[in-house]
This record gives structure tokens, sequence and C-alpha cells, in this order.
């Protein structure tokens, strides 16, 4: 007989969104938690939110912080994290990017099209 497979590891934004939640914090108290436990005064709710609906996923810096705010394991979120990831959940088109929709894929410009300065710019033709 074979054992029972391991359970899945949860997906990070739920998990986080239920730890938050659990405290009673809205996402600005989170943000601001962590703003204070790190000492990046930059950290905003807008960006915890990013991370409950998986547009995001947060890199270790803010995983440790994380722990230690929401008083959870780091190994719990860092598989979370990992299994997020694995997913491919997040919509980003790159590390901590996000890709629009209607956007071409990365260096896909498409003809007659070059770009410079991160815009799309179309050449002219005579």
């Amino acid at each position: 007989m074979t054992p029972p497979a391991a359970p899945r590891p949860a997906q990070l934004g739920p998990l986080l969104a239920r730890c938050r939640l659990a405290r009673g914090w809205s996402q600005q108290r989170a943000a601001a938690e962590l703003c204070a436990a790190s000492g990046v005064p930059t950290l905003s709710r807008h960006e915890i939110s990013r991370w409950e609906r998986q547009r995001r996923v947060p890199g270790g810096f803010w995983l440790g912080w994380l722990a230690v705010v929401l008083d959870v394991p780091l190994v719990t979120l860092a598989e979370a994290a990992a299994a997020t990831r694995r997913a491919g959940s997040t919509g980003a088109a790159g590390p901590g990017r996000v890709a629009r929709a209607g956007a071409p894929p990365a260096g896909a410009t498409g003809p007659g099209r070059t770009t410079r300065g991160g815009r799309a710019r179309v050449r002219a033709t005579r």
C-alpha cells in the first residue's frame, strides 16, 4: 500500500490574508506593522493587496518580515511562496512586474516598431 500524498502547501495570497484577518488587521495596518518592523517606510497597503491577490509574490526580504509580524514560521511562508510561483498564479511578466491586459510580451514590438526608453515607437516609413 502506498502512503498518502503529502498535502500541497497553501497558496501564499490566501495564507497572508487569513493571518492578517486573524489578527484583526486591515491591509493598511499590516503595511504599517511591516514598515515599523523592517525600517522600510515605503511599503503601502497596495503592495499587501498585490500579495494577497497574488499579482506579486514577496521576495525573501519581505517574507522574513511577514513571518515576524504575522508570527508565522518562515518556512511556511517560503513553501507557500514557492507553491504560488510554481502554480504561475502571479500573472507576472517578469520578476516583480505585472503584464498589462493586451500588452505584447517583452521584446515583441511588432513589425515596423522599435523600442527606445522602454516605449514602443513606430519607425517612419517612406
